[in-house]
């Protein structure tokens, strides 16, 4: 009889993942989500059942529980789990164990971890590894976030934000930054290094760490663990590096150098210096797996990018729609550079049209997060050309005193003079309708549900020039 998991909070990208997986393997799969998303419309047309809502009777006659660190360990489910002595295991540690008799290639890091490990799995399926894979994101074209393969590597996004990644032994690690995020669970800086330098030290005898070596508390981690390890970079430093960088609308192309040796262009269909780094890491991972230069280079044209990550949704009136997942101080300072590198692109293919803005919709995410980075979140906001600011996505956590979007938008304005403006969710369509022009670029930032305001405006502009066409 066929194994069956429960998954609370299968609608989540990582705990839905691990059910997609699990449905390969031919296991029954059920789960529990508070609503509805794309994630579930899919893992239920492929046969698993779907509970909106978490109940103790959902988890039925389980053999186990797999759950995500977003869940409250008094959720109904796991009680009654508990109850009933069913296994309950947290998500990490459940893919951990998938990952058991494969070649573990892990992706961790601050920022850049979901489109590294998309790259990364496009690398080795466009290689013919067939590699198992688990993303944190949608891949474009693609449609999914895990597959079973039939080779012996197994390309997983990993989550340092409850230092729950300790649960791995990687072969090859990839690294892409470290920052003061999820303040909420490292609490102080030395906290999250403390982490990341037992991470470096779990990665097998034999393996190799590959690491952006721009960063220097990550290079000063990397020389004192006596781990193998290459870096990639904008240094001449670093083992891989690029120069010639040029950036043109979506598209990026960049000379790669590796160990001193000219690895010819890369070619990139998504924009920005991030990107860039990403696909760097992916050149180091080819190299290190013995891959030839033109497969290496062939993929990473290919790769076709990831929901939420600088996606376009829409360009109507020549107005263009973007949505991203940044929600952290770097990744939106990083987003928003590439947004006015896309708008001077755009701008300077229309020579003598007027100059295009870029309105930022910006949704807080956590109130632990804007507390502990209040100022640098005014500090990154600062390169839009004209901001909107939301409220707070709580995920879970209660409301602090004195943390709000209005205190953020207070900040802002004591140190720039563009315009920023609290405006609440349920109005924001209305005022982008209302400022919006011609050659303007609107780009929804954050990692709750902002995301449906960048597909309702979609809508609303639609219907608006439908109606001017009449």
């Amino acid at each position: 009889m066929n194994k069956h998991y429960h998954f609370v909070g299968i609608g989540g990208i990582g705990v839905g993942a691990l059910a997609a997986l699990s449905l390969d393997k031919g296991y029954l799969v059920s789960g529990s989500d508070l609503r509805s998303n794309q994630v579930t419309e899919r893992l239920k047309a492929r046969g698993a059942e779907i509970f909106l809502g978490h109940a103790g009777q959902n988890i039925g006659d389980a053999d186990c529980i797999v759950f995500s660190s977003a869940i409250s360990r008094d959720n109904p489910e796991l009680i009654e789990a508990r109850r009933k002595r069913i296994p309950v295991v947290q998500r990490a540690k459940f893919l951990a164990e998938l990952m058991q008799g494969y070649i573990g290639i892990t992706v961790a890091g601050a920022h850049g971890k979901t489109t590294t490990t998309s790259m990364a799995a496009h690398l080795l399926e466009k290689a013919g590894l067939q590699p198992t894979t688990a993303i944190g994101g949608i891949v474009n074209d693609t449609y999914h976030h895990a597959g079973l393969g039939e080779g012996k590597y197994f390309v997983a996004e990993v989550d340092e934000s409850d230092g729950s990644f300790l649960y791995f032994r990687p072969h090859y690690s990839i690294i892409t930054n470290i920052d003061f995020e999820h303040v909420d669970y490292y609490l102080k800086w030395q906290n999250v290094l403390d982490a990341y330098r037992e991470f470096i030290g779990k990665t097998q005898d034999g393996g190799i760490v590959l690491a952006y070596g721009d960063d220097k508390p990550l290079m000063n981690m990397l020389k004192e663990s006596g781990r193998r390890f290459r870096t990639y970079g904008f240094s001449r430093e670093n083992s891989i590096h690029a120069a010639n960088i040029q950036f043109g609308g979506f598209c990026s192309t960049f000379d790669c150098v590796i160990d001193g040796k000219d690895g010819g262009q890369i070619s990139l269909k998504v924009p920005g210096r991030v990107n860039i780094a990403n696909a760097m890491a992916c050149v180091g991972l080819g190299v290190s797996l013995s891959l030839g230069l033109d497969t290496i280079r062939e993929s990473l044209k290919s790769y076709p990018g990831v929901q939420r990550r600088f996606q376009l949704k829409q360009k109507i009136d020549d107005i263009w729609i973007i949505d991203d997942y940044a929600h952290h101080p770097t990744e939106i300072k990083a987003t928003l550079e590439t947004a006015q590198l896309f708008k001077h692109s755009v701008q300077e293919k229309g020579a003598g049209r007027q100059a295009c803005r870029l309105i930022a919709v910006f949704q807080p995410h956590r109130y632990s997060r804007v507390k502990g980075l209040m100022d640098d979140f005014a500090k990154s906001l600062t390169a839009s050309d004209h901001l909107i600011v939301t409220d707070i996505y709580a995920a879970s956590e209660k409301p602090i005193d004195g943390v709000t979007a209005e205190a953020l938008c207070q900040k802002i304005r004591a140190i720039s003079n563009k315009p920023v403006s609290y405006i609440p969710k349920d109005r924001i369509i209305d005022h982008l309708l209302a400022i919006v022009e011609p050659q303007d670029m609107v780009l929804t930032l954050g990692a709750g549900d902002i995301t449906r305001i960048a597909d309702e405006f979609v809508k609303a502009l639609k219907k608006r020039s439908a109606a001017a066409g009449v």
